[in-house]
């Protein structure tokens, strides 16, 4: 099993920390449901101004809010306005990766969703294990785009 990456939030700014809260990464539900980001899963999260790294587990907030809450002594890893790039993962086989498609999700200074994007593994001439890019930002069904803005 080889540990790969599943999904992805790029550049989501932290709107709040919470010292005092038990735990966790609070983010708006409609991000993490578009990214495929499940309550309660855990999610390394790199924080893109201090280079601080951490793990922790996403609780959903508000939907609609837009909000990157980091509570409890992840807390003292950030401060207001921080990008971070938060990433769940997945032990897979190497036979699986064609299958896997790692959503991304990349995003504007207020917490809007920018681009839909997935990582996409596939066999090409020059190799067994290629790679490319995606974006699928325009091929999103209207509901999703609401979510998405």
């Amino acid at each position: 099993m080889i540990k790969v990456i599943r999904a992805k939030l790029h550049g989501l700014r932290v709107t709040g920390t919470d010292l005092h809260y038990h735990g966790s990464i609070t983010l708006d539900p409609e991000h993490g449901v578009l990214a495929g980001l499940y309550p309660c899963e855990f999610v390394e999260i790199w924080n893109k101004n201090s280079g601080a790294r951490l793990t922790t587990y996403v609780i959903y907030g508000e939907p609609g809010s837009r909000c990157c809450i980091l509570n409890g002594a992840a807390a003292r890893t950030c401060q207001v306005g921080d990008e971070l790039i938060i990433a769940a993962s997945a032990d897979v086989k190497p036979s699986e990766f064609y299958d896997l498609r790692p959503k991304i999700l990349t995003f504007t200074a207020d917490n809007e969703v920018d681009q839909v994007l997935y990582y996409d593994v596939y066999k090409s001439a020059a190799r067994d294990f290629d790679f490319r890019i995606v974006d699928e930002t325009e091929s999103l069904t209207p509901a999703k785009r609401v979510l998405a803005r």
